[in-house]
């Protein structure tokens, strides 16, 4: 078996006295797994995104990512641990118009302590990887949203994270782009990268997930695993 990256035990997350936005759940995900969260809006899949990357803490139960109880961090320690140890990917890209693709992608490394040169070696292979470095000095509002998207996930993979968190990533492409990140994470599954997605594209969990967990009123619903259609 595989060293679990991350595992919940027992998380909920309740906001004043209402309804638990998520409610004891646990789940493991082991180092490898390309695992797609799903189900219908507000049914707790952002909150759940949220507790594995630091953003929110539960009410109660334990969130552990890499070996870390991440629920037990400080804000600032919490901010360090997902610059080293999580790449984030999200919608609208977050990207910064001012700089350029280059520079968006070295950002997180800069803000890590990463030598200046050793992050430009580190962001120049990423590009050239993801087939964007002709871009490198081009400003982000240049580019296609497909484009965008790989710079997106460039900079997520920066400082070699043990987990990739993405968060609806094809939700603001067109099919043409969607198609386009699709091949992408089948090529950072087929690489050995840990992924969970939480989209409510059911072509991109179907295309790139091995497993799908299904959440409906903040519990898990259906946890399946299975094999990627290729």
């Amino acid at each position: 078996m595989t060293t679990p990256v991350i595992e919940l035990s027992g998380a909920s997350r309740r906001y004043d006295q209402g309804r638990a936005a998520l409610d004891e759940v646990s789940l493991t995900v082991r180092a490898g797994e390309s695992v797609a969260i799903l189900g219908p809006s507000g049914s707790g899949k952002s909150t759940l995104l949220n507790l594995i990357a630091g953003l929110d803490r539960p009410s109660s139960g334990s969130v552990t990512v890499d070996g870390v109880r991440v629920d037990q961090l400080g804000e600032a320690a919490s901010a360090r641990f997902r610059r080293a140890r999580i790449g984030m990917v999200f919608q609208f890209f977050n990207l910064l118009d001012d700089l350029t693709v280059a520079d968006n992608v070295v950002l997180p490394a800069e803000l890590a302590g990463m030598a200046r040169g050793e992050a430009r070696r580190r962001a120049a292979e990423l590009l050239d990887v993801l087939g964007i470095a002709r871009h490198a000095r081009a400003h982000p509002g240049r580019l296609s949203g497909g484009e965008r998207q790989r710079v997106a996930v460039a900079r997520a993979l920066m400082n070699r994270p043990a987990l990739l968190l993405a968060d609806e990533p094809t939700g603001a492409l067109d099919s043409a782009a969607g198609e386009d990140v699709k091949a992408l994470f089948n090529e950072l599954h087929a690489d050995g990268q840990t992924i969970v997605t939480v989209t409510h594209d059911l072509t991109l969990a179907q295309a790139c997930a091995t497993r799908t967990v299904t959440i409906a009123d903040g519990r898990i619903a259906r946890d399946v695993t299975r094999a990627v259609a290729r």
